[in-house]
């Protein structure tokens, strides 16, 4: 999903790493540096990086699942901005470009999730497994990333984008979206938040519609964390938050610690029309396998985002 940010650098200014600070804000696609996870990063050669953040417990939106553990989808999201910092730090991505992304899928060790003391450091080894480029200039970026805390790997994933100019992102946006009247629907009632392993409702990101395993997203363009600033349509980490909570409710969990998702963004999810949710739990034949939820959404009939979520067969 698309992200923009409107201040940029001068022609050939690079940002410099920060050790003791987040990094900008500017380079992660936040407006809040409070939402900032990545403190520091440094380029080890052409394809590989080296890349710092910092987890509190106290993060309003990634709350503690079980009260003892780091919720699984600050790894997505802290992997989320390693590709917008490395796209304009160091792949020289003008700031006013839109960045696309098409697959994020993670994988975690909860034993190292576990909360401490102290807000965890997380250091991260990123490799470009593919470069885009087109006409010589930057345009997409494969990259996995592996997490590690305390030298022990707590999360591996691998994630795609692409990216496009202004002009572009015009041509290929419906134009009354991008008009200062667009409006989204009206806010939907969420649903019940223990079914859909939530505390507070102001989280949750699905409304019942007397279906059994269907909702209708629920789209708070208000929400501080999800919609940091303005958007014209679903941010991909929203339809991240609706697939866990869609499993966590195929699995009947009040609260759920998913041990990874693999997501695949088909088409943007408009901000003006009903996306219906689906979950399905996939039946496995070997006792204590895990457990397996398949997540998709749809839009004006159209398959939108799917997800797989996994799930340890006991716990939470």
């Amino acid at each position: 999903m698309p992200q923009q940010v409107t201040t940029a650098p001068a022609d050939g200014e690079a940002f410099p790493s920060r050790p003791h600070t987040t990094v900008p804000k500017e380079l992660v696609h936040r407006a809040s540096a409070a939402q900032v996870l990545l403190t520091d990063w440094q380029r080890l050669d052409h394809e590989r990086f080296s890349v710092t953040a910092r987890w509190s417990p106290d993060h309003s939106f990634f709350t503690p699942v079980a009260g003892s553990y780091y919720d699984p989808l600050i790894c997505a999201e802290t992997i989320r901005q390693i590709g917008n910092l490395l796209g304009h730090a160091e792949f020289s991505v003008p700031f006013g470009h839109n960045f696309l992304l098409w697959d994020l899928a993670f994988t975690v060790h909860p034993e190292h999730l576990l909360i401490g003391r102290a807000p965890a450091v997380v250091e991260l080894e990123v490799t470009c497994v593919e470069i885009k480029r087109r006409g010589g200039q930057f345009f997409g970026l494969v990259y996995d990333t592996v997490a590690r805390r305390g030298g022990h790997v707590v999360a591996t994933a691998r994630t795609s984008f692409t990216v496009t100019s202004p002009a572009v992102y015009r041509r290929i946006r419906p134009e009354h979206v991008l008009r200062p009247d667009h409006r989204p629907l009206p806010l939907t009632a969420p649903a019940a938040p223990q079914s859909v392993a939530r505390l507070s409702p102001t989280d949750v990101v699905l409304s019942p519609i007397g279906e059994a395993n269907r909702w209708q997203l629920r789209v708070d363009t208000t929400h501080p964390v999800l919609f940091d600033h303005p958007l014209d349509h679903v941010p991909g980490m929203l339809l991240v938050e609706a697939a866990r909570q869609a499993a966590a409710a195929a699995l009947g969990r009040s609260s759920f610690l998913p041990l990874g998702i693999t997501s695949e963004f088909k088409r943007y999810v408009e901000l003006d029309a009903p996306c219906i949710i689906e979950s399905e739990r996939i039946q496995q034949d070997e006792p204590g396998a895990e457990e397996l939820v398949r997540v998709t959404g749809h839009q004006n009939g159209e398959l939108t985002y799917n997800a797989l979520v996994r799930a340890s067969a006991y716990g939470c």
